[in-house]
C-alpha cells in the first residue's frame, strides 16, 4: 500500500508570498507614501492655511497702499497726517490731556 502525501509546492508558496508582499508594500505606499492619501489630505490642509495668510496679506498690502496714497503728494489726508503724527512721534495738543 503507497500513500501519497499532496504537500504545496513551494513555488506556488512563494509566488502567494510574494503577491501577498508586493500588495501589502503598494497598499502601504498608496496609504502614506509620498503621493498617498494622507499626503494629499497635508497637502490641502496646507494649502487652505496659505489662501488664508495670502487673503490676509493682501488686506494689509491694500490699507497699506491706501494709506501711501492718501499721504501722497497728489493727494494729502491732514487727518491721516494729524493720526500718523500723533501716533508714531508721540505729538500732542496744547489743550489735551494724555492719559496712560
Amino acid at each position: 500500500m503507497s500513500t501519497s502525501h499532496s504537500r504545496p509546492a513551494i513555488g506556488a508558496s512563494l509566488y502567494f508570498m510574494l503577491a501577498f508582499t508586493l500588495g501589502a508594500y503598494f497598499t502601504f505606499a498608496a496609504v502614506q507614501g509620498d503621493f498617498g492619501v494622507f499626503r494629499q489630505v497635508q497637502i490641502k490642509a496646507e494649502a487652505e492655511a496659505l489662501r488664508a495668510e495670502r487673503d490676509l496679506l493682501r488686506a494689509d498690502l491694500a490699507e497699506m497702499q491706501n494709506k501711501t496714497r492718501r499721504l501722497s503728494d497728489d493727494y494729502l489726508d491732514l487727518d491721516l497726517l494729524d493720526e500718523q503724527a500723533r501716533d508714531v512721534l508721540g505729538y500732542v495738543r496744547a489743550d489735551e490731556i494724555v492719559i496712560r
